[in-house]
């Protein structure tokens, strides 16, 4: 990664930004990764994405045990999503895809991922008593498999889009569904990894000053999200850079 140490410094505050409100609910933040890495330049479409999941895997790990400790999660309701999602996320990350069709793709993530923020979907109004319902494989699968491939693809962990689909069929609480998604997130990082490293190899820059951001950011926002919610007005913000990245994404491609 050859930029700047200005920016260098900008990509490290907002890094830390992220990683602390997304580890908060239990996201490994990816998506806001790759809007920041996407808007302030400098790095290539393969190195956004091996960087986004490198720093996926540190966060989404930090708020697994984060949740796991205070009690959150639930292997029950883990499992049938992932057994479609980790084979699809190795294939994903396999897949090689031209410039257009990625910047596209993340653009679609990013806007999805902000309208996830803006709508505030995993806050309930009503707690449901840390009732767990374990879906149906018939569900599960096919929407592990969908949001692993797509997934892998762009550069993700899923979780952007496993948390809301839990809350809205009431599978299980809050604090339990973010655990569920940093486990979702946590598996589904490692296999695209994998699946980018037997296929063309991890292409990174210089992460040490990014995974220190993403460390510290993720260590407050699992923290804090695994004993309170999580702050609502920085949410709406994260959400405005991410409309930002993916407008630009468009309008450049």
């Amino acid at each position: 990664m050859e930029v700047s140490v200005s920016v260098i410094a900008w990509l490290m505050f907002f890094i830390f930004f992220v990683a602390m409100l997304y580890s908060s609910v239990g996201h490994g933040g990816a998506s806001g990764y790759l809007a920041v890495l996407s808007l302030l330049g400098g790095v290539s479409q393969k190195e956004m994405a091996t960087t986004a999941l490198i720093l996926n895997l540190l966060v989404a790990g930090i708020a697994f045990v984060f949740y796991v400790r205070a009690g959150h999660y639930s292997w029950r309701l883990s499992w049938p999503f992932i057994m479609g999602s980790v084979p699809a996320a190795f294939i994903g990350g396999m897949m090689k895809v031209d410039s257009h069709t990625y910047s596209l793709l993340l653009a679609l993530v990013l806007a999805l991922a902000a309208v996830k923020l803006l709508l505030n979907i995993p806050v309930m109004k009503t707690e449901l008593n840390n009732l767990i319902t374990v879906p149906k494989l018939s569900y599960a699968i096919p929407m592990g498999i969908g949001i692993g491939f797509l997934s892998g693809i762009v550069g993700v962990g899923g979780g952007i889009f496993l948390s809301p689909l839990i809350v809205f069929f009431k599978w299980a609480d809050l604090k339990t569904t973010s655990a569920t998604s940093a486990f979702f997130i946590l598996v589904n990082s490692i296999s695209g990894l994998f699946g980018r490293y037997f296929q063309q190899g991890l292409i990174v820059g210089n992460l040490m000053p990014l995974l220190i951001a993403a460390l510290c950011g993720g260590v407050i926002g699992s923290y804090i999200g695994s004993k309170k919610f999580s702050n609502l007005m920085l949410s709406r913000m994260l959400a405005v850079v991410l409309f930002i990245a993916a407008f630009k994404l468009v309008v450049k491609h």
